[in-house]
């Protein structure tokens, strides 16, 4: 703890600060729960989107395999060529929203190849739009973790060091300065008493000297 004066004006600047920790200190919880509860839901939105890829991807395999031509169809023929991306606020931060993508396909002949492989190159499309949408929502937990963290530590900040340390501070001040006008008035009562004693003894000198 840095050391304080024990003044008046640090009495107030402690008191200040105090009455400003307590007035952000339930912002700051409120946001801490706000981005716990929304890194949840996203979290399990992630989960869900993971569940509907593989569940895609099972179903895939079965639909090509009945086809008895699993080597017609090639992964590279679907490419990503543009993700669609916008941005959302959550608490404040700032994260990307998946918006779809564009995908390219590979030349491939259409008398040489089956009918089928424009209908599985869709759900190629569809299969690698999950796993983008899945990696923004990855995204968009780092960013909000991130923030977590931070306020986090702000609040047990606040909560664990500033609020009692100002709490102390001022009734350190608070007792010196007690202390202080107590002192104040017991040497201004000797002061008053001893100025007493020499008026009582400057007066009985004057009649002594009277009567003589």
């Amino acid at each position: 703890m840095a050391k304080i004066k024990l003044t008046k004006n640090e009495q107030k600047a402690q008191k200040d600060a105090l009455k400003m920790y307590q007035r952000y200190l339930p912002t700051l919880t409120l946001k801490k729960q706000q981005l716990q509860s929304e890194i949840r839901t996203i979290e399990a939105k992630a989960k869900d989107v993971r569940s509907r890829r593989v569940a895609l991807e099972e179903e895939f395999k079965v639909w090509i395999s009945v086809f008895g031509e699993e080597e017609a169809f090639k992964p590279d023929m679907v490419t990503v060529r543009n993700i669609k991306k916008g941005f959302g606020n959550i608490a404040g931060v700032t994260i990307p929203v998946y918006e779809g993508a564009d995908f390219s396909r590979g030349d491939y002949d259409l008398y040489s190849t089956p009918l089928w492989i424009d209908l599985a190159a869709d759900r190629m499309e569809k299969a690698l739009s999950l796993d983008l949408e899945a990696e923004v929502l990855d995204e968009q937990v780092r960013l909000l973790s991130h923030e977590l963290r931070t306020t986090s530590q702000r609040v047990n900040l606040f909560e664990k060091v500033k609020i009692p340390e100002a709490k102390s501070n001022i009734k350190k001040i608070s007792v010196y300065l007690g202390d202080q006008q107590v002192s104040e008035v017991v040497r201004s009562k000797i002061s008053k008493k001893k100025i007493d004693q020499r008026n009582q003894a400057a007066a009985q000198l004057k009649d002594e000297g009277a009567l003589a």
